[in-house]
């Protein structure tokens, strides 16, 4: 068989393409260079006509890369017909293992300087607040614009803080991500590849996103001293990761702040008899999760009382409860794109919440608000 077969042969069959150049070099008795190119061929990456087109380069240029930088490609259309593209870059982080190191030094040698601030500290039956607003999707097209999301973003979170002024507040914990981002940038796909729809391009996005946060976090300081949490999540795995890393050199001389990105996909809290687990929710059933909670965390499992999982993904409220161990989705302020549209994914509320933690009672109740179509 010639190359053209092969690929024919391959797209035909695509449960082969799993197996790798040197299972198909085998198979067909060809050099593992033909079955190489063979396999990108039919999985679409490099494809001649694609891959020196004008436009396909324009694109490379306007977010600096150029042919040497790309690993591959998979080129793909909108549901409008447009052309995307979907890069992964070379990793080239193992030729530069100070990097990441020294970056982020310097990003901490640059960071601004923060006084600490005097919080109450006679606080009579103290709480703390933990804002809740995940999957917000940032970057995604739903038909609003850029500007839409920011401003709900910022007015839900003022709203709560306004439903909560009659508590003395002790600390605030903010959870950021579970797919803050849309995308994994560039790839304009998801962690796993399925493509998306972005409104902006991935720079834009990730200064965006991160710009929001730091705004709410320095917003929510003010209060009370706040601990934010990275929750990794499946549209932005990796991204999160580094805006993690980002805020948590920003904030390195702000003593009211502190940022967990630890390399742990599972983050757990503890306030008073209190313990709280975040993750994005999408690999782990709802009922494994309490011995795992007790498995991971032996420790502060013995020293808690009260005992919560908060995950997002679904962007709707859920909750269960097993063995006294309470696993609970929350809901998104994020409107829908036109895929979950056509899917008749709709009729789920945008809400914004604020979960109220009593130091000694536990979980005591939440207030919300909605977005309505009106506005807030």
């Amino acid at each position: 068989m010639n190359k053209e077969e092969i690929v024919e042969f391959l797209k035909e069959r695509t449960g082969y393409l799993k197996k790798g150049s040197a299972w198909l070099a085998k198979k067909f008795e060809i050099p593992e260079t033909l079955a190489h190119e063979a396999r990108r061929e039919a999985l679409g990456i490099y494809s001649n006509d694609n891959v020196h087109s004008p436009q396909f380069h324009e694109h490379l240029a306007d977010n600096g890369l150029t042919m040497s930088d790309v690993k591959s490609v998979k080129f793909w259309q909108s549901a409008n017909g447009e052309q995307r593209y979907s890069v992964v870059t070379q990793n080239q982080w193992h030729q530069f293992k100070n990097m990441k190191g020294e970056f982020i030094e310097l990003i901490k040698e640059d960071a601004p300087k923060f006084e600490p601030i005097k919080y109450d500290k006679q606080l009579i039956d103290p709480v703390m607040l933990e804002i809740s607003l995940p999957d917000i999707h940032y970057g995604k097209i739903t038909g609003e614009g850029p500007k839409k999301l920011t401003d709900d973003y910022l007015k839900v979170l003022e709203r709560l803080i306004a439903r909560t002024s009659g508590f003395n507040v002790d600390r605030i914990l903010l959870p950021i991500g579970n797919d803050g981002m849309n995308s994994e940038g560039l790839r304009k796909s998801t962690t796993a590849g399925t493509p998306q729809d972005d409104y902006m391009g991935w720079r834009e996005s990730f200064r965006g996103y991160w710009q929001l946060m730091q705004h709410a976090i320095i917003y929510l300081s003010n209060i009370a001293p706040v601990d934010v949490i990275i929750v990794q999540g499946n549209h932005d795995y990796e991204r999160m990761f580094y805006v993690g890393d980002l805020l948590y050199a920003r904030f390195s001389n702000n003593p009211n702040i502190t940022i967990d990105n630890s390399l742990n996909e599972r983050k757990y809290y503890q306030y008073g008899t209190n313990m709280i687990l975040h993750f994005h929710g999408d690999k782990v059933k709802s009922d494994k999760i309490p011995l795992l909670m007790a498995t991971e965390q032996p420790v502060m499992w013995s020293e808690t009382t009260f005992r919560e999982a908060h995950l997002g993904h679904y962007h709707k409220e859920m909750l269960n409860e097993f063995m006294g161990t309470k696993v609970r989705f929350i809901p998104s302020i994020c409107g829908n794109d036109e895929w979950h549209k056509n899917k008749a994914y709709v009729g789920t509320k945008r809400v914004g919440q604020v979960h109220i933690w009593s130091k000694d009672r536990g979980y005591e109740g939440n207030f919300q608000t909605n977005i309505v179509e009106n506005g807030l």
